[in-house]
């Protein structure tokens, strides 16, 4: 089945840290966080439009082709939905010692391709989904099936890059390329949680990846990276 973009949807991006303040980091953590966890499209787009970026109830209106009152309904709902959540905060900074444990040993089995490594460190209900792609998959054995298909067909070999965004800790995955080095495959925000990997928001966007200021090939050793 192919993965078809679903772009009549708004989908959230990420935003790299290095952009943003450490407050606004803060309080963009807490909404993506939410938005991940609770939120329908329409609210989570709000929740960001209006809350952390602070575009006005008019301009978000207009970005998402609909009206002032809606806009509002939705702030509404999504703020009530994010006063209903107990369990944010136990979601790891990308700076704890333990989430930086987690996400290194996921590293390396991802660079690996080891399924088995990158089961282990995952939550029984970890959630792995590739917006704008209307894919989701929920469990760590439908999680480890999907990357096995993906080595399958991609090889092995991988390089990743270690990020942040969204007050997250992320990573940017090379897939060996056939023609020698490698290319830019995916970003992935993860969440960490009770060291395990609790879900992983995968982004193969170009506009995505433009965004973080990535070279879209890294080259052999001996040559300079291709952006």
């Amino acid at each position: 089945m192919p993965l078809t973009p679903a772009l009549d949807i708004p989908w959230l991006e990420p935003f790299p840290d290095p952009r943003f303040d450490i407050g606004t980091r803060t309080d963009m953590r807490l909404a993506f966080v939410a938005a991940l966890q609770v939120l329908p499209p329409r609210q989570r787009a709000v929740l960001v439009l209006r809350e952390v970026l602070e575009f006005s109830a008019a301009e978000v209106a207009a970005q998402l082709r609909t009206s002032v009152p809606a806009v509002n309904s939705a702030l509404q709902r999504a703020r009530a939905a994010l006063a209903g959540m107990d369990d944010a905060g136990e979601i790891a900074e990308p700076d704890d010692p333990e989430s930086r444990a987690v996400i290194q040993r996921y590293v390396r089995a991802f660079e690996a391709a080891d399924v088995a490594a990158l089961v282990q460190l995952l939550a029984d209900e970890a959630v792995l989904e590739m917006p704008p792609v209307p894919l989701w998959y929920r469990g760590s054995r439908d999680y480890g099936l999907f990357m096995r298909r993906v080595f399958e067909m991609r090889g092995t070999g991988w390089r990743v890059t270690q990020l942040t965004a969204n007050g997250q800790p992320a990573l940017a995955a090379y897939a060996p390329d056939p023609h020698g080095g490698h290319r830019l495959h995916t970003v992935q925000v993860l969440a960490v949680s009770a060291q395990r990997i609790t879900r992983n928001v995968v982004f193969a966007d170009r506009r995505v990846h433009g965004s973080f200021g990535l070279p879209e090939q890294i080259r052999p050793a001996n040559l300079a990276p291709e952006r």
